[in-house]
C-alpha cells in the first residue's frame, strides 16, 4: 500500500520532470543570473517566487555552486513553482561567486535568446524588481553597452550600507580608481546588466581573482574597446534601495591580500598585454552599441 508520503513523493519528482522538460513558449527579453552557495536556510524563496510568476519576461538563472547543504533541492524547487521563466544551473564543485556567475552568464547566452543579460547576489541586497529598472532603463539608453548599479548615499534613497569605511578600504577603492582610469563611484555592487553580445567576450574566460571579477570585466572591457569605454559606454545607475547583509568589512587578511591581486590586475590588463585600438580616427563616435 503507498502511503501518503510516498504518493506526494512521486507527485513532486514528477512536477520537477515536467519543469526540466518544459519548453517556454514566451520570450525571455531580460535573464538574472543569481550565484548560490549553501543557501538552503536563507535563500529569500518567497520573493524570487512572487517576482518570477509577476515578471514572465524575465529569465531567472539559478546556479547552485557545489553547495554542500540542501541548496539545488530548493532551488528546484522554485523551478516547478515557476518552470516558464526558471531554470537551475548546477555546478558540482564549488568554484567561488565569479565562477558560478561566469558559468550562468554563458549558459544564459548559450541556451536563451535574452537581449540583457546580468546578475544579482542571492541575498537580495538589491531587489529584482530593481534590477529590471535598471534593465528598462538601459533600453532607453541604447548608447550603454553596461550597467551597473552603483550605491551612492543621497537624499531620498534608502541606501543602508556602513558609512565607517576604514582606511584600507578607502585606499583599495583609489586603488581600482586608478586602474581604470575612469572616476567610478562603486564597482563591487552586485547587480549588473550588459547587453547580450558583449557576454562571450566578457565571460569565455576565467577571472584572473576570485572577488575582483568586477574590476576585471571593465578592464576587459578597455581591453576590447579603448581605454573611454567606461566613461561612455557604461553607466552607474544609482539604486533607489540596497540593505547591507552580514558584515562585508574589509578582514586584515583582505587588507594585504587585495591590493596585491589589483596590481596583478595592473599588470595584466596595463603591462603584459597592451589594450587593442578598434577605432580609427572616421569612427571616434562609435558606441559599444554599434560594435
Amino acid at each position: 500500500m503507498i502511503t501518503t508520503e510516498t504518493k506526494n513523493s512521486l507527485q513532486l519528482n514528477q512536477l520537477l520532470k515536467d519543469a526540466l522538460k518544459y519548453q517556454p513558449e514566451i520570450q525571455h527579453q531580460y535573464a538574472i543570473v543569481v550565484p548560490c552557495y549553501n543557501e538552503e536556510q536563507r535563500f529569500a524563496y518567497q520573493q524570487f517566487k512572487s517576482f518570477a510568476l509577476a515578471h514572465p519576461e524575465v529569465l531567472l538563472c539559478l546556479v547552485n555552486d557545489g553547495s554542500k547543504d540542501k541548496t539545488l533541492a530548493v532551488l528546484r524547487g522554485l523551478q516547478t513553482e515557476s518552470p516558464s521563466n526558471v531554470c537551475v544551473l548546477n555546478m558540482p564543485q564549488n568554484g567561488g561567486k565569479a565562477e558560478a556567475v561566469r558559468h550562468g552568464m554563458l549558459f544564459v547566452h548559450k541556451n536563451f535568446d535574452s537581449k540583457l543579460i546580468g546578475f544579482l547576489d542571492a541575498d537580495l541586497a538589491t531587489v529584482p524588481e530593481e534590477w529590471l529598472q535598471m534593465a528598462k532603463f538601459k533600453e532607453a539608453h541604447p548608447k550603454f553597452g553596461a550597467v551597473v548599479g552603483s550605491r551612492i548615499q543621497r537624499l531620498g534613497a534608502a541606501i543602508n550600507r556602513d558609512d565607517s569605511r576604514s582606511f584600507a578600504s578607502k585606499m583599495i577603492k583609489k586603488i581600482i580608481k586608478s586602474i581604470l582610469k575612469a572616476n567610478f563611484q562603486d564597482t563591487q555592487c552586485g547587480a549588473k546588466i550588459f547587453q547580450r553580445n558583449l557576454v562571450p567576450f566578457l565571460f569565455n574566460n576565467p577571472f584572473q581573482t576570485p572577488w575582483l571579477f568586477d574590476v576585471e570585466i571593465f578592464l576587459r572591457l578597455q581591453e576590447k574597446f579603448g581605454k573611454t569605454t567606461l566613461q561612455r559606454g557604461v553607466l552607474e545607475y544609482p539604486l533607489l534601495k540596497w540593505t547591507e547583509v552580514g558584515d562585508s568589512r574589509l578582514k586584515l587578511k583582505d587588507t594585504i591580500r587585495i591590493p596585491l591581486q589589483l596590481l596583478g590586475l595592473y599588470y595584466q590588463y596595463h603591462l603584459k598585454s597592451k589594450p587593442q585600438k578598434i577605432y580609427t580616427s572616421k569612427t571616434k563616435n562609435i558606441s559599444v552599441q554599434s560594435i
